[in-house]
């Protein structure tokens, strides 16, 4: 798994992805870590090179995998 790489977004704080069980997680600045199932790894990557991460979570993430939160 690679480490945390921080992003610049007023809502998500760091953003890691696992190549080997397609997980992503996201930590975000005030609900903390949660982790997205079954990402492919162009979804991931797409995320991470978003102008605006936020808007691609929202477009391209959220409503379309399985998710849960992190303790």
């Amino acid at each position: 798994m690679i480490e945390w790489q921080y992003v610049d977004s007023s809502n998500v704080e760091a953003i890691r992805y696992c190549r080997d069980s397609c997980e992503l997680y996201v930590r975000f600045l005030r609900s903390g870590d949660y982790v997205y199932y079954d990402v492919e790894e162009h979804v991931a990557v797409g995320l991470l090179e978003a102008p605006s991460v936020g808007k691609y979570l929202a477009q391209h993430i959220k409503g379309r995998y399985r998710y849960a939160r992190c303790y």
